[in-house]
């Protein structure tokens, strides 16, 4: 069976290439590799959810940080925020360490399953769900990000719409005190969640 990008050990042949971007104002630039998510550059949805974003301050998780593009990303823009990244892939973790210190940004990086590795509370938890996994493992990490976000903190979720926004909007607005739909483009919602 073939690895999938939430694979905690990827089996794939290395194939790391160079990627070039802009995102958040900053042009940056990223090693990719086989065995992970969009390898090929920043897809759509996380450059939707990017662009969706306030300014963000305080402490701040990327769940399911992939190579690092959003942790870079956001910390190239506010040098400020003590960002936690982390993935259940060890090769995306080792990447982002290394698109890190490529961009010349500060961060910590974990290696776990959603929140396994993950201590303390947060501002904002930032999140390009591993859709693929499934529903229960989606609405869990929604769940779990309840109890790892500090009073008047969010949890920003992109999703596409015909992979379930409206439905985890539904879901988040049952366990939320606040949810809503804060952007759109190309198909994918942005959404947050406050307590």
């Amino acid at each position: 069976m073939p690895d999938h990008y939430y694979t905690e050990i990827p089996s794939s042949a290395h194939d790391e290439r160079r990627v070039a971007l802009r995102a958040l104002g900053n042009e940056l630039t990223f090693i990719t590799d086989a065995g992970v998510f969009s390898r090929d550059g920043l897809d759509r949805g996380t450059e939707v959810l990017l662009e969706a974003l306030p300014a963000l301050s305080g402490r701040v998780l990327d769940l399911g940080c992939g190579w690092g593009a959003v942790g870079v990303a956001l910390g190239k823009r506010w040098p400020g925020l003590e960002i936690v990244m982390t993935d259940i892939n060890s090769r995306a973790v080792g990447l982002a360490r290394r698109n890190l210190t490529e961009n010349g940004v500060k961060a910590t990086v974990v290696q776990g399953d959603g929140f396994a590795a993950v201590e303390g509370k947060f501002d904002a938890i930032v999140t390009n769900p591993p859709i693929r996994a499934g529903k229960a493992v989606i609405y869990g990490l929604f769940a779990q990000a309840r109890d790892h976000l500090k009073p008047g903190g969010a949890l920003y979720v992109v999703i596409r719409k015909q992979q379930g926004a409206p439905s985890a909007l539904k879901y988040l607005k049952e366990i939320y005190a606040r949810a809503e739909t804060v952007d759109r483009g190309s198909g994918f919602h942005v959404l947050r969640a406050q307590l």
